[in-house]
């Protein structure tokens, strides 16, 4: 299978301008997730698409390749797919052909480790003919609650044991790692695809 990675870093966050460069423990936020990306060893290329030249610069430093993302698609309100399909877009003008797979790895999760993305990789691929999508999730015990119409909070589950250890689990998708197959992403312009499995990573990655 033809593989890509593709990390998508927007250069204007609101709540920490330049979130995806800003200094963690010494090193741009953005450094940890391409030097997974890259240990990882399962991707055909990995790319950045950013609309930020300071982005664009401390990612080529460190040997991956630049899409640069327009602003019509960059700003606070465009979707992560709108990114994903301009890239592939870009990939097949360069390469002429598009990859099978694009593996989303979201800048904003420094703990993501080299091997869980080997494994999220292998276990999609072991069910590649059931689904054409993958996302990774993580495990809560957690009691939901909503707000009605009225503003009045309820249990979303009012039928869920009271003590936690009794609960069903739930799922909760984490936006650490996404595989879609680009004919679904195309197709369906839904990260989702048309069928979607789960991997579940531990809670701190």
């Amino acid at each position: 299978m033809n593989v890509v990675i593709i990390i998508p870093a927007r250069g204007g966050s609101k709540g920490i301008p330049q979130k995806n460069i800003a200094p963690l423990n010494g090193k741009p936020l953005i450094s940890y997730t391409i030097e997974a990306a890259v240990e990882a060893s399962v991707s055909d290329g990995i790319y950045v698409s950013t609309n930020s030249p300071k982005i664009a610069e401390v990612s080529a430093r460190m040997g991956v390749e630049i899409i640069e993302r327009p602003e019509e698609i960059a700003h606070d309100t465009a979707t992560t797919e709108s990114a994903l399909i301009h890239a592939v877009e870009v990939i097949r003008k360069k390469n002429g052909s598009i990859p099978s797979h694009i593996l989303t790895l979201p800048p904003t999760s420094p703990l993501r480790k080299p091997d869980t993305i080997r494994k999220c990789v292998h276990h999609y691929f072991q069910r590649s003919g059931q689904y054409d999508a993958m996302i990774s999730l993580t495990q809560t015990l957690g009691d939901y609650w909503i707000k009605d119409a009225a503003a009045e909070f309820r249990r979303l589950f009012p039928d869920a044991p009271r003590r936690r250890q009794d609960r069903e689990p739930l799922y909760q998708e984490n936006s650490v790692l996404y595989i879609t197959k680009t004919e679904a992403l195309l197709e369906t312009q839904s990260i989702l695809g048309r069928r979607c499995t789960g991997y579940v990573m531990d809670a701190l990655e």
